[in-house]
């Protein structure tokens, strides 16, 4: 019989029972013991971060680059609270993720103790699931109860305390290969009753359209959807969250929809008469005006969340499955449509407004920047934070096979591209990570630059300078008479802080100021050139470019501002 084993050893085995080479992590009081069992381990990096809501983003990325379940530690009171946004923007965009937190010891709990909080309680609503190990005998269940609920179904993230005296205290060594959760049945089949309507629906129109969002990536149906398409000869429109699944250049992509999609893309949602959806849950920035949403079309909807089918959208065939089971015998019905006429009509909108930005008169375009990045950058994967910037990389970011765009989709949250940028080149250290960052976005996590210089990741960081927080004064701008209150980043006297190259200097970073667009191509060259540590490339672009098309909120697709 196995001798017992501390909480912490067992801890650091469960890890590797896991497969786990990477964690995120910072130190604190409630999780000293488990931080000194893990400088007696080997195999398993600890990447320290300088701020934990950057920790949480940092393992999104990572997450992203390699498709493995991510591992933050942190602990109790602040370093607990501080990953919630983190936890938030994780849940919404389906990231599987296990977040340990350490915790005062059980005797403690209830009495405010020092830097006591219920973490689990706070995030109860953010998480698949959470709960505080009370007994040490629970522990090894528990943490595979989590990886389990982490990854399986609609992914997305966990969190587990542990309090200090269940770190210590001695219990089975034992760590579960799979355990049983009453109640927890992810979906694993496809009724094939449904997909058959569902298909039938599709053959039957004459004006069908897929709409693909982030679920296809999750299930790494991308092959799958591809060949489905091409079978019928049906157009594809994607979301935010669902860019790249399509390759950008194939005949039947038609680009995205939705706020600040393509006018060829939203006008086609509104027309078609047949919208085949799958692995997208309707938020509103794809659908505008719900009763204005596709009002010609039936709806197909097929998603691993029962819950996600007609809760904003009511579908007239619902198909509860995961993306690639559902498509891999949707491959097999798939027989040619005559499409000609309909795709004929989604080229001429597309000749009627293409995609593009008009000259700049200050400053560099970001269509620009964003088509040099293309050119230098056509293998790397593509990080983005929050704001115009985001969405312009929507539009002009160009993706092939097997790069990721890898962006805050559900919450939005501004700050999230710089540590995701550092989890996803830890991730997958042989393809270069591009970061297309704003200044507002970039400055809530510029600490990270730290984390970037001492484990020396190769980031590209390219920030767009307009001064200001561009998103918002764009509304400003189009909506509330041009008062641009609280979004110009300026001084009173035109003065801007930080001075980014500075900034960078004083991190020993390498970094370079764009204000000519003649000289953007040789500053990503040499950016791309730089592999032994992150490049800091700032653009000067003008705070009156805007992002178009736009959808105000609340409209329909259909009443699209363009100029």
């Amino acid at each position: 019989m196995a001798l017992n084993i501390t909480g912490r050893k067992l801890f650091v085995k469960a890890l590797k029972e896991e497969g786990v080479d990477t964690i995120f992590a910072y130190p604190g009081g409630m999780i000293t013991d488990i931080v000194d069992e893990l400088y007696k381990t080997e195999g398993i990096r600890v990447i320290l971060g300088r701020h934990e809501q950057a920790l949480v983003h940092e393992a999104e990325g990572y997450a992203r680059a390699t498709g493995k379940t991510a591992v933050v530690l942190v602990t109790s009171g602040p370093g607990a609270t501080n990953t919630i946004t983190g936890i938030a923007d994780a849940y919404y965009d389906s990231i599987p993720m296990v977040i340990f937190t350490g915790q005062v010891p059980l005797h403690l709990i209830g009495n405010d103790a020092f830097q006591e909080v219920d973490i689990v309680g706070m995030t109860r609503s953010i998480t698949k699931y959470g709960v505080t190990i009370r007994d040490r005998e629970d522990m090894g269940r528990l943490i595979k109860m989590g990886f389990q609920v982490a990854s399986t179904g609609k992914p997305g993230p966990v969190l587990i305390d542990i309090p200090k005296d269940i770190q210590v205290q001695t219990g089975d060594p034992e760590y579960p290969e799979h355990v049983d959760i009453r109640g927890y049945h992810p979906n694993e089949t496809v009724h094939i009753g449904q997909l058959k309507k569902a298909y039938r629906l599709l053959k039957s129109a004459k004006k069908p359209l897929i709409l693909a969002g982030g679920g296809v990536r999750i299930s790494g149906a991308e092959k799958e959807l591809l060949e489905f398409a091409a079978k019928m000869n049906v157009p594809v429109t994607t979301t935010v969250m669902g860019k790249g699944v399509m390759p950008e250049d194939h005949e039947l992509f038609i680009g995205n929809c939705g706020m600040h999609g393509r006018f060829a893309a939203n006008k086609a949602v509104t027309e078609c008469d047949v919208l085949f959806s799958i692995g997208t849950r309707f938020n509103d920035r794809i659908t505008g005006e719900l009763d204005e949403f596709a009002p010609k079309a039936k709806i197909v909807h097929v998603d691993i969340a029962s819950a996600s089918i007609s809760r904003n959208v009511v579908v007239d065939v619902p198909v509860t499955a995961d993306a690639k089971i559902a498509l891999e015998r949707l491959v097999e019905y798939a027989e040619p449509m005559n499409t000609a006429k309909w795709l004929a009509k989604i080229n001429e909108w597309e000749s009627e407004h293409p995609l593009s930005m008009p000259d700049t008169k200050v400053g560099i375009n970001p269509q620009l920047i964003c088509e040099k990045i293309n050119q230098v950058f056509f293998d790397a994967n593509i990080v983005t934070d929050v704001g115009q910037h985001q969405m312009w990389a929507t539009q002009f970011i160009k993706l092939s096979e097997g790069q990721e765009f890898i962006t805050s989709g559900g919450l939005g949250t501004m700050g999230f591209g710089f540590p995701a940028a550092i989890g996803a080149s830890v991730g997958n250290p042989k393809k270069p990570v591009v970061l297309i960052t704003g200044d507002g976005g970039f400055q809530m996590n510029m600490q990270e630059m730290a984390t970037a210089m001492t484990e020396k990741i190769p980031v590209i960081i390219c920030i767009f300078n307009n001064s200001n927080l561009g998103m918002v004064r764009q509304m400003q701008q189009l909506f509330y008479g041009k008062r641009y209150e609280i979004t110009d980043l300026s001084a009173s006297d035109g003065s801007y802080y930080p001075d980014f190259i500075k900034w960078a200097e004083g991190y020993s970073c390498k970094a370079i100021r764009v204000t000519n667009q003649d000289d953007v191509l040789s500053a990503l060259e040499t950016a791309r050139a730089n592999t032994d540590g992150p490049t800091v490339l700032e653009f000067i672009v003008s705070p009156d470019d805007l992002v178009l098309p736009m959808v105000k909120s609340g409209t329909p697709l259909s009443e699209m501002i363009l100029k």
